[in-house]
């Protein structure tokens, strides 16, 4: 059977449906299709997609996220591929759209995230199981967002993903989305992913300093480096993925933001 579908970048696609041979090429969707029950639907993914191991070595690897294996994904023949549009390129999405249906999701906040779980159920025939992730993850974000308010958590922010350069999460990201609900406003007030110095960081008086274990694996050394050059802010290290893993990751960030939130008391 054939069934249409817009994804969120508003572009049409029609697929076998339910679809058997699917390419998923941004690492937090490939999780969401493992944990919905495509086991043996899925075909290939990127070297990123880690999550869960024991999948991830079972699968042909398509190249990486912004640089795929084109060639190797024509040969196998998906009826199906599915992708970010802030993950992947845009000349390898278009190249790949001519031959085969490619799904594009683009999220910026954590409802744009449970819409793209329940689109993504439907698109794969999963869909009360993409009900129940979502059920568990707006009671669980709903329950967070009471308990920064409840213990009055109120913290200036910045996150860094990036060093030589300094890069940090700004306006308009899913991670400024994540840090607004757990208490915590971002000092940056430029859109996406700029670039910043120790010494600007240091002007706009942040009391809190995230620093991320991806993509970039700050570390304890790190930690010192800015320490020394911004003495006054708190510098935590976090776990990326619970931060920028839209899917199904967002039911295990709901335990690590209770735990994280102590830290903000």
């Amino acid at each position: 059977m054939q069934k249409s579908f817009t994804d969120q970048m508003a572009r049409e696609i029609t697929i076998n449906f339910p679809p058997k041979r699917i390419i998923s090429i941004v690492p937090s969707q490939t999780e969401l299709l493992f944990d919905l029950g495509l086991d043996q639907e899925i075909i290939g993914l990127t070297k990123f997609c880690i999550h869960p191991i024991d999948k991830f070595a079972k699968r042909i690897k398509v190249g990486g996220t912004k640089k795929l294996n084109i060639d190797l994904i024509k040969d196998l023949k998906p009826d199906l591929i599915i992708g970010n549009k802030e993950e992947n390129t845009q000349s390898d999405i278009e190249e790949l759209a001519e031959d085969f249906p490619v799904w594009m999701s683009d999220i910026f906040t954590l409802e744009d995230a449970i819409k793209t779980i329940a689109e993504v159920g439907a698109l794969v025939d999963r869909e009360p199981e993409a009900a129940y992730l979502n059920h568990l993850i707006s009671a669980g974000f709903n329950d967070l967002k009471t308990l920064a308010l409840q213990y009055g958590i109120d913290k200036k922010v910045a996150y860094l993903i990036w060093r030589k350069p300094y890069m940090v999460a700004g306006k308009n990201t899913y991670i400024d989305d994540i840090l607004l609900i757990n208490g915590m406003t971002n000092v940056i007030k430029q859109d996406r992913y700029p670039s910043v110095t120790l010494e600007e960081l240091k002007a706009l008086n942040c009391e809190l300093i995230l620093l991320s274990s991806e993509p970039y694996p700050f570390g304890e050394k790190h930690m010192q480096e800015i320490k020394e050059a911004i003495p006054n802010a708190k510098i935590i290290l976090v776990d990326g993925e619970m931060f920028s893993w839209y899917g199904s990751r967002l039911v295990k960030a709901v335990q690590y933001f209770f735990e994280f939130q102590k830290q903000l008391y």
